[in-house]
């Protein structure tokens, strides 16, 4: 039922975007069939497809790259309270901070190439998860944990039984903002360094003012957003089956 009503949603958007067109003017906004043919020149000739691996490529590297080095000093700051408390005010103020700012940095160490771009990507996704990690592991149940105490269970048990299943939907929802995030930078990345990928197609197309392409960039940019975030809807009902169990 409800994939009946995601289509019944898409097809009203369709048609609004059929009418923007209509009205706005199709210099400002294309027709879909003029959007879709762009799409289809676009991938015959190749053009979208190298945009997408470039740009998957950085995205994929730089996500991976913040779970990685994220989540285990999340849960090491929650685990030990004195390095939390110690690391959290300069943690909030760093994550407060525009990543914009850091990218000269990052291109005069790194220069304009792969590394660069991925560092960037890093830069935006680490945050939300690192922050996310650790108030999930805060909230884990104190009267639990003291029940669990109370029967001879070790810290060992207690932190995998109780702490890390708490902190899971915590965790999906900081995934979730650093892929969001992860996906902004990757297209700022590419528009400050070398210009490829969907960043520098957008580039392209918006300063030629050639919407039909622009618009076909952005929805595969959608794309990507959509099919992480039921990527890790999936990973959460996964989850969700462990915590049960735990």
């Amino acid at each position: 039922m409800i994939a009946l009503y995601r289509l019944a949603f898409l097809g009203l958007l369709i048609f609004l975007w059929w009418v923007a067109s209509i009205n706005v003017g199709r210099n400002l906004v294309p027709s879909p069939l003029a959007t879709f043919q762009a799409a289809q020149v676009m991938i015959g000739e190749g053009r979208l497809a190298t945009a997408l691996w470039d740009s998957l490529s950085i995205y994929l590297s730089g996500y991976a790259m913040a779970i990685v080095v994220a989540i285990p000093i999340g849960v090491a700051m929650g685990a030990f309270r004195v390095l939390g408390k110690t690391v959290e005010l300069y943690l909030y103020g760093l994550a407060a901070t525009p990543r914009v700012a850091f990218i000269p940095l990052v291109i005069v160490l790194l220069g304009l190439g792969f590394e660069a771009k991925v560092f960037i990507v890093f830069l935006g996704a680490i945050m939300p998860i690192l922050i996310n990690t650790y108030a999930g592991v805060l909230d884990a149940d104190e009267e639990l944990i003291e029940m669990a105490r109370s029967v001879g269970l070790r810290r060992t048990r207690i932190f995998v039984q109780i702490v890390l299943p708490s902190a899971v939907p915590f965790v999906i929802v900081g995934l979730r903002l650093g892929a969001t995030i992860g996906l902004i930078n990757t297209v700022v990345a590419e528009l400050y360094t070398a210009v490829r990928g969907l960043g520098g197609l957008l580039a392209i197309y918006g300063n030629t003012f050639r919407m039909a392409e622009y618009f076909v960039v952005v929805l595969t940019l959608a794309a990507i957003g959509i099919v992480v975030t039921e990527a890790l809807r999936y990973l959460e009902t996964r989850l969700g089956r462990w915590r049960k169990a735990a």
